[in-house]
């Protein structure tokens, strides 16, 4: 199973363990905002490491060109979504900052990790 996948399960399995552990006392919007939290970090981490893998497959030598242009679009990505979700009112801000912020560290992370295991294969050639 490919690292698109694992962040896929992981993060579904997570956001549903968390609206499970709110359980149905917390109000709709609280276990919405941890859903929507989680979207946009997946998106944007799915985005960046399949084309990171893509990029690394066929033309290594432009990686780091090509991270930077997914690294400036996931910005302008990131803070559309935050405004658009927090202007339209459907959930509160914190609990939504809270999931967004978790969701965006640990699947960076986890694409950090990917990163030092591909350029770690790459120097013991």
């Amino acid at each position: 199973m490919n690292l698109g996948w694992w962040m896929l399960a992981g993060s579904a399995v997570s956001a549903f363990g968390i609206t499970a552990f709110l359980g149905k006392a917390a109000p709709l919007d609280v276990r919405l905002a941890v859903w929507l939290g989680m979207l946009a970090p997946l998106a944007g981490a799915l985005f960046s490491a399949s084309m990171i893998g893509r990029v690394y497959r066929t033309r290594p030598q432009s990686l780091m060109g090509a991270m930077s242009v997914a690294f400036f679009a996931k910005l302008v990505f990131f803070g559309v979504y935050v405004a658009v979700v927090i202007k339209s009112g459907l959930v509160r801000p914190a609990p939504f900052a809270i999931s967004f912020t978790g969701y965006f560290l640990a699947l960076h992370i986890t694409e950090a990790f990917r990163l030092r295991s591909l350029f770690a294969v790459d120097r013991n050639k």
